[in-house]
Formats: C-alpha cells, sequence, structure tokens
C-alpha cells in the first residue's frame, strides 16, 4: 500500500484549539502510561553522547510528548538531561502540568516548526508521533534543517501503514472511553466532549487511521535521506524495535566529527 496524506484533524488551523489539546492529551497519556518507548532509550542515550549533548529539543511534543515516562530511566545514564517541550501548537497547560512533575522539563512558549528550528534551541532534536504529520516535502525540510544547523536528529513512530497497525487504530475509540477519567489535569469540558458528545473519541479514531496511512516505510526514510544536500556529512540509521506486540520505527541522524 501506497503512503496516503489524508488529512488529520488536529493539523487543521481551523480545528478549536480545546479540541486540539484533548487529542494530544490522549496520546501522551497513553504512551506514557503504557511505557511503549521503553525499548527506544538506548538508541535515545546514545543519539545524547554521539551528539555530545544532554540536552533533548523535543518537536511536536503535542500534550507534553513521549519523553516523560522514559525520564527516570534517561537521567540515570544522562544526569544532567534537559528536556525542552515545542510544538506548532503548543499546549501549554500540557507542558506545564509536565514541568510540575520532572524539574528537568521545561518548554517554548512560541510557537516552533520542525522545519525550521530556532537557532538557540540547540540539542538532540527527538519527534515523537509526528513525523507522519508531514508530506516528503516538509519531511526532508526537517531532516535538512538538522544538517544545516548541525544537530542530531531521532524520530520515533509507533504504527505502520499495514493493516494490523489499522485494524489496532479501530478499537482506539475504547481506550479514550477508559482511559479519560485519568488524564490530568482534570477538565470538564474534555468530560463533555467525551461522553456526552464524543467528539474526542471519534476524531482519535479518524486520526489514528489517517496516521497508520501516512507513516513512512524503512525504504521511504532512506529515500528522503539520499535526497537531502550533504547527508553524507551524517551516520544515519533507519530501523524497527520491538515493543511488546507494537514495532516502533526510528530515524536517527548524528553529524560525524
Amino acid at each position: 500500500m501506497g503512503r496516503i496524506h489524508l488529512f488529520e484533524f488536529e493539523d487543521q488551523n481551523w480545528f478549536p484549539s480545546f479540541l486540539r489539546s484533548y487529542l494530544t492529551d490522549f496520546l501522551q497519556f497513553l504512551s506514557n502510561k503504557s511505557g511503549m518507548y521503553k525499548p527506544i532509550i538506548p538508541i535515545l542515550v546514545e543519539s545524547l553522547r554521539k551528539n555530545h549533548t544532554d540536552t533533548i529539543i523535543d518537536l511536536g511534543s503535542g500534550g507534553g510528548g513521549g519523553l516523560l515516562g522514559l525520564n527516570r530511566e534517561l537521567k540515570k545514564m544522562i544526569p544532567d538531561l534537559k528536556i525542552i517541550l515545542t510544538d506548532y501548537y503548543p499546549n501549554l497547560t500540557a507542558f506545564e502540568h509536565t514541568k510540575k512533575l520532572a524539574d528537568n522539563f521545561d518548554y517554548e512558549v512560541k510557537s516552533v516548526d520542525a522545519r525550521n528550528v530556532p537557532s538557540e534551541l540547540k540539542g538532540l532534536r527527538t519527534q515523537f508521533l509526528s513525523f507522519h504529520h508531514f508530506k516528503p516535502i516538509d519531511a526532508k525540510l526537517i531532516l535538512q534543517n538538522a544538517i544545516d544547523t548541525n544537530s542530531g536528529i531521532a524520530i520515533f513512530e509507533a504504527q505502520e501503514r499495514s493493516l494490523p497497525s489499522i485494524t489496532a487504530m479501530l478499537f482506539s475509540p475504547v481506550t479514550v472511553l477508559l482511559a479519560t477519567p485519568f488524564i490530568a489535569p482534570f477538565k470538564l469540558n474534555r468530560i463533555i466532549f467525551t461522553y456526552l458528545i464524543p467528539i474526542v473519541p471519534i476524531c482519535v479514531l479518524w486520526d489514528g487511521v489517517v496516521s497508520s496511512l501516512r507513516t513512512y516505510s524503512q525504504k521511504e526514510m532512506e529515500k528522503l535521506i539520499s535526497e537531502l544536500d550533504g547527508s553524507e556529512k551524517y551516520n544515519w540509521k533507519v530501523g524497527k524495535i520491538n515493543s511488546g506486540p507494537l514495532k516502533l520505527l526510528y530515524l536517527t541522524g548524528t553529524a560525524k566529527y
């Protein structure tokens, strides 16, 4: 199946910001509570060390990113670890909540475009469940910007463009209904738009299926890399790693020194 770039609700300028926050809050809660990203800890530590940095610049952090659940283990190996959350549509309430939970987190208040990251944000760039949001021309801009600024990058996706992945997404509304009462901070409107007016589970279902259809395969990621200017200046790795029933797809790039 070829990659299909349909629209996702959370990408749309017209989509209400509070509903976007509820969607990203759910994804953040699910990723951190399920521990799905634990297998990528060695990849992150290796990338940080090879890039000679103890700072992570998380791009497209959504409701707080996938790093909160990994933070304790990462700090055992990188004691001075600092994580800065950013997003094109920053969910400041979620960012502030994450910062209260871990004192080595901070966040950028202003909108940050992953295709052109501000020069003052220096560190290993990460993306969790967000690379598929970008069409090939924009995905290449993200990678090119990393090369042009001599920045390391590590990208992770937890879905595939496959029938099992799409089928799993069909059950996401049930997960939303079960998880919503436990998502902090508590918001009455979240309850209303989940149970009484079920916009959140419907949007999560649509965006989840579309995310699978949008996800780049390993070969497609390798093709993106091959079309970059100066890609030979970087060491690139593209692969998959098991996480329970999931296959986590990753792409890392480290400048050669």
